[in-house]
Order: C-alpha cells, then structure tokens, then sequence
C-alpha cells in the first residue's frame, strides 16, 4: 500500500477541528481544506483514498449548499474516493441525502474519534479491494466490463450470462432496443472457450435481404455479376468462434430455412458452390421483437426458434432497472467531459431528479447520447435538466419519492403476481405472501384485484 494511497482529505473551516483530527489519524497522511475550492484543487493533488468533510463550508457555513456541491464534485472526479460527512448532532436528513448521493458514511459531530477512525479504516480497505479487484480486471479482461448496474435484475441476467458462457449452447437475448444485447452478447464470447477465437457480429435489420444470404453464407467467384472472387461469409468467418446474429426476428423465411439446416447438419454451401463446408461456431442472437407473436403471425419459424433459444436471456428495460439511470449518467458525464476536455463536470439536483423520472423509451442508447449532448452543449460545469433536454414534473417527482405511493404499488404488485402464481387460491396466496386471509381480502378490496380476474 502507497503513501498516496492512504492520504486523508479533511475538510473543516474549524482550525481547532482540523488540528484535533490530525492528531486523532497520524497514521494518515492527513491534508486539509477550508472550503470547496481548496478542497478540489487537494483532491487533484494527492488523490486521497478517504474524504472527510463538513457540510456547512464557507461562504454559507450554516447552509448546507456549498458542501452538498463539493460532494458531486468529488463523487464526479473521483467516484472511488470514500467520503465521510460530518454533520450536526441533529441534521439526520442531510446525512440521509448525502448517503444517497454517494457518500460512504456519516458522523454527527461531536464524533467520537476511535468510532470515526473504525469507519475510516474500513472506508480504506473497501478503497483498495476496489483498486486489487479493478487491477485483477485489467489484467484478466472483464468480460462485462461494458455494464454498468446496480439493479437485482440486471445483477441477476448477469450471473446468468457467467453461468451459461462455458457451455456450447446457443442463447437468445431478448430486450428493447439500446438495453445493451451485443455487451451482453460479447460478454458471453470472452467468458467461454472460444474466447480466442473470432466474435462476428451481424444485423439482420440493416441488410437488404438480396444481399443478407451473401453476407451469411458467402459465394463463389461468378456465382452472380460481381461476384468476381471467392468471399467468405460471416458464419464462415466466425468458425471456431462465435456469430452473433442482431434483430434475428427480422430475417427472411428464406434465410431462416438456411440458417435452420446449418444448426441442424453444421455445413454450409456458398452460393454458387456445391461443397458442403462443415463450420464449428456458437450461435448467439437478440432481437427486440415478440419472437412468439412473430410465430403465431407465421413470420418466424417455430422450429428455428426453439433452435436458437437454448437458452433464453430476458434483458430489464432501463426504466425498470431501479437506480441505474443515474448512475449511468454519471459514468456517461465522466467519459464525455474527458473526452471532449471539459474536465470537472456534475449533474445538478433537477438533472438527476429528470434523469430518475424520465422513461427513457430509447434506454441506454438514448441516455448516453442525451448526456454526450449536455456536455458538449453546456455552459458551465454544472449539466441541468434543460442542457439534457428533459422537463421535470415536481408533483411526479414528489410522488415518485413518497414512501406510501411506493409501499401501496409494491403491495399491489406483489398480491397481482402471487394470485396469477397460484391460479387465484386466496389461501395459499395469504401462505405466500405471509399475511392472512382477511388482509389479504383487504388488499384485494383496496386495489380493486378481482379473484377471478387476478392474472
């Protein structure tokens, strides 16, 4: 472990504060700042592990403003830097708020200094398992490195994507579009055996379907006009590896019939060619289309899907993966501000609360190409709601945030989806959900769930 590496940031405009603390962590290297710009101009400097700091900060030390500001910043240009709020005996709310932004702890002052010293150590070690953990992935490769999510579900797809990876099966990812299938997609290639062969990639949407058969399977020289050489095709290509075939649900039936005898006989004939040419790749596809809608409406072929969906992979929207959007934003805010030099930049409250309230139909596609925008467009280094081009409804927002409307919807889901899971059994609903029956009738009564209309 580095000196740089165990540096501790204090920031405290109470030089009696400051001195104390510095004796109180000497096995530190113990730096300080009075305000927010001596602060940023040290976190610059020694890029310290662990922040301490005050919320009332000069100019307005008795407002909370200036210290909520400092901790964007230092979350923006150094999300892993754990920081430590210090705050009044009875300022609960801010400590709560300030935890929610991204602070690691909090201590209300007076703080007890072998308490705080506890939370700082561990502060400290969580900071360099991130460092090891981030430099073992550098080393080895992180095959899901593209993901950014701190969702259940998204957590949980991605386990299922680690778990899946090694085996020779093929696997559909299902989700909308710009939800992150070709991450999900390349994460399975460099998790499995045949990560050192080729990943081909191809849109079935974006190719005109006189050309798509070429592109598929290849030709011969003269098979067509133009054809004036041999060219492979992608599945050829891909041999030993893994094809990756985007918007499947938009491939001709003439084509699915083709692709159907290649996964069932493994061989394939270039057009123009009678050579039966044996090929040897995994078969991942995506679409954001209803593939069994697709079916009934006889526009795909069921015996090809059940082919291609060894494995299935639903993928959440971004509007249902809970928290992510914001964080998101924030990795989009760093990579964009660096790349176009606009160094320092945060998300201002309002941008946050639209960015939590917005739907996103375009989901990560379209977050990213709203913040690249906002950075290039705004004026200073604070990114609003306006730059990202997004309004914010205060009486949505307040209802989004309010625990009773949140509680209510949770409870309701959760009676829809247990009465559908036991066909309508009130009893063994009650038993699942660990109520009883007449609360559950209650709940039933409230948000007007019939009991033979429960699915």
């Amino acid at each position: 472990m580095t000196d740089k590496r165990r540096t501790l940031l204090i920031v405290e405009d109470d030089p009696a504060l400051q001195k104390q603390m510095r004796w109180a962590f000497d096995q530190y290297e113990t730096v300080v700042a009075n305000n927010r710009e001596e602060a940023i101009a040290q976190l610059r400097r020694y890029e310290p592990a662990v922040v301490t700091m005050d919320l009332g900060l000069p100019p307005a030390p008795d407002d909370v403003t200036e210290g909520f500001k400092l901790l964007g910043e230092i979350l923006a240009l150094a999300p892993d830097t754990k920081v430590v709020v210090l705050t009044g005996q009875h300022d609960r709310e801010n400590a709560v708020r300030a935890v929610g932004m991204g602070a690691y702890d909090f201590f209300a002052k007076p703080f007890e200094p072998e308490l705080l010293a506890l939370t700082l150590d561990r502060a400290l070690r969580l900071y360099d398992l991130q460092q090891d953990n981030r430099r073992l992935k550098i080393q080895q490769g992180s095959a899901l490195s593209g993901l950014i999510t701190r969702d259940a579900g998204m957590l949980k797809v991605c386990r299922l994507i680690e778990r899946v990876a090694s085996a020779n099966v093929t696997a559909m990812l299902l989700g909308e579009s710009g939800t992150g299938k070709e991450v999900l997609a390349r994460g399975l290639h460099e998790l499995s055996p045949r990560r050192n062969e080729r990943f081909v990639a191809i849109n079935c949407a974006a190719i005109p379907e006189n050309l798509l058969e070429s592109e598929l399977f290849g030709y011969e020289k003269g098979a067509f006009t133009g054809a004036v050489k041999q060219t492979l095709g992608k599945i050829e290509v891909a041999n030993k590896g893994t094809l990756f075939l985007d918007e499947i649900g938009d491939l001709p039936m003439p084509l699915q019939a083709k692709l159907l005898r290649f996964l069932q006989e493994r061989v394939i004939e270039r057009i123009g060619g009678r050579e039966e040419i044996p090929v040897d790749v995994r078969i991942i596809c995506a679409t954001h289309q209803d593939v069994k809608g697709l079916i009934q409406a006889g526009r795909f072929r069921e015996d090809l899907y059940y082919r291609l969906a060894e494995i299935v992979v639903d993928i959440p929207a971004l509007r249902d993966r809970d928290g992510d959007a914001v964080l998101l934003a924030h990795a989009f805010v760093q990579r964009f501000a660096g790349d176009h030099g606009r160094g320092a930049m945060t998300l201002t409250d309002d941008a946050v609360h639209s960015i939590e309230t917005h739907r996103w139909p375009g989901n990560i596609r379209e977050l990213e190409n709203a913040i690249k925008r906002a950075v290039i467009m705004a004026d200073g280094n604070c990114i609003t709601a306006e730059d990202i081009g997004l309004d914010v409804n205060p009486d949505e927002e307040l209802e989004a945030l309010n625990l009773r409307v949140v509680r209510e919807e949770a409870e309701r889901r959760a009676v829809v989806r247990v009465m559908a899971r036991v066909n309508g059994n009130v009893a063994m609903a009650a038993e699942v959900l660990g109520i009883s029956r007449p609360t559950l009738y209650d709940l039933m009564n409230r948000f007007g769930i019939k009991k033979e209309t429960s699915t």
